[in-house]
């Protein structure tokens, strides 16, 4: 009963900071020099970000998603949040209670991100733009989703030999740059393109979000073949990826809270907002499909495992138990999303592994040493003489151990072990920094689409407490008996 009051405190503090807003007036922006004195947010890493940290009067909020951004504001956390002019049709302005304060003075040509060395796809897709550029396709493309007028026929082309999918990464989940559409489909300016692009080559489209920063070491690594988020071409971002002929011209834009359109959305709507418009709690049913597979299975291999490091650690040579101690200090020297970005983007980068095996190995190898430590410290527990005694009745080694000496350890270890199954489960949080569409991720795309943070954070919160309420209900029940 008092974990269910915690969690009812925590619902009801979560949806009194949602709803709850602070003063966000500003005087009115014009132009880059009105900013002078005021918090600006911004996605990590972009254009934005870079130009204005050097700012000693402009004070910076970082975020990873524009819909963080756009929260920041209209919490106010932050007077403005400056990302593409694309980024919020007139009609999502009205919906988010913003404004358009002023576009930025510069321009930029936007295009498509390469991995430096890959010539032969970047002159390929060179030709597409320019092919399309020539018979209108591609000013037709950009005027279907900034203008909503009719949109031109796919071409597909000959099939040109190379039978892998193009696999292409957005780091950004937002009309009408790319964004989740109805039935899990990207659509979008960006993914349209892309698309088109696939069939002209004769290739199978894929496509995966990532922020921007894991997006670009996904690309350098070879992970991916583009990286689309409407990214502007600049000579810093030269340094380290190419990019293909620019597909269109952007400037930045400012947005502000707009006191005049601002309205409070009722609970049911959000509830449809979030979950039944074009089908998104099919995204957290998959999101939390891939949860169980990949903490069901790291814990199962983890144990496995774990019984191997378990009986290293009680091995008479001193120099195995070093090793695994050295194993053990390794493990709990690095934090587990590190370890998660080393393994997928170093050690097994060139291995072709998905990234849910990938999680799987990562998440075994640190379940591997907590759960052989546990048991290992829980055998050690029993007392000698129950040992001796069952050797004195004649029984092998063997049926002494599993027949008198494991039960008993069992008892003392399984409590710890479910805790940190538990742990286990809710560190496969961080899965979407490698492109897996988990049940955290899944609640940041839904979240970029709504811009709405209660619902689907609630929704999450949920689905994690129930996992390990389960879990611990199940271990529970196998102790008493």
């Amino acid at each position: 009963m008092r974990h269910y009051k915690l969690w009812m405190l925590a619902a009801i503090a979560l949806m009194a900071f949602s709803c709850g807003q602070k003063n966000n007036t500003v005087r009115e922006l014009r132009s880059e020099a009105d900013l002078s004195g005021l918090t600006l947010s911004t996605t990590a890493g972009n254009y934005y970000d870079n130009k204005y940290s050097g700012r000693e009067d402009i004070t910076m909020f970082r975020v990873n998603t524009e819909a963080d951004g756009i929260q920041a504001v209209r919490q106010g956390i932050a007077h403005a949040h400056v990302t593409d002019e694309v980024a919020f049709t007139p009609q999502m302005r009205r919906d988010l209670g913003i404004k358009l304060a002023f576009r930025s003075e510069e321009s930029f040509d936007v295009a498509f991100a390469v991995r430096k060395g890959n010539d032969e796809l970047r002159e390929q897709m060179n030709r597409f733009i320019l092919e399309s550029r020539a018979n209108g396709s591609l000013d037709s493309i950009i005027a279907h989703w900034l203008e909503d007028t009719p949109a031109p026929e796919i071409v597909r082309g000959e099939n040109s030999g190379d039978q892998s999918p193009l696999r292409c990464i957005t780091a950004v989940n937002m009309a009408p740059i790319c964004y989740v559409g109805e039935g899990g489909a990207w659509m979008g300016m960006d993914a349209d393109i892309l698309r088109r692009f696939a069939a002209w080559s004769g290739r199978p489209f894929e496509m995966k979000f990532q922020e921007l920063g894991s997006a670009m070491i996904a690309l350098n690594t070879g992970q991916c073949d583009f990286v689309n988020a409407c990214l502007y071409i600049t000579d810093e971002r030269k340094k380290s990826v190419d990019f293909t002929e620019p597909y269109y011209l952007c400037r930045g834009a400012y947005f502000v809270i707009d006191k005049d359109e601002a309205a409070v959305v009722g609970l049911g709507e959000r509830l449809r907002m979030n979950l039944v418009t074009e089908g998104r709690w099919k995204l957290i049913a998959d999101g939390l499909l891939e949860t169980l597979i990949i903490t069901v299975f790291a814990i199962l291999l983890g144990t496995l495992l774990g019984a191997g490091v378990c009986a290293m650690l009680r091995s008479g040579r001193k120099w195995v138990r070093k090793a695994v101690e050295m194993f053990g200090a390794f493990i709990q020297g690095i934090p587990t999303l590190v370890l998660l970005l080393i393994m997928f983007y170093v050690v097994l980068a060139s291995s072709g592994l998905s990234g849910t095996i990938v999680a799987i190995i990562t998440f075994a190898l640190c379940f591997a040493w907590s759960s052989g430590s546990i048991f290992s410290s829980a055998i050690s527990s029993v007392p000698k003489g129950q040992t001796e005694a069952g050797l004195s009745l004649g029984f092998t080694p063997l049926r002494t151990f599993t027949g008198i000496v494991f039960p008993q350890a069992l008892q003392k270890a399984l409590p710890l072990y479910t805790g940190e199954c538990v742990a286990l489960l809710k560190s496969t949080s961080i899965v979407g920094y490698i492109a897996i569409m988990d049940l955290t991720r899944a609640s940041d795309l839904i979240r970029s689409r709504t811009f709405d943070a209660l619902i689907p954070l609630l929704v999450v919160t949920i689905a994690y407490f129930v996992l390990a309420w389960l879990i611990r209900l199940l271990f529970n029940l196998f102790l008493k008996k």
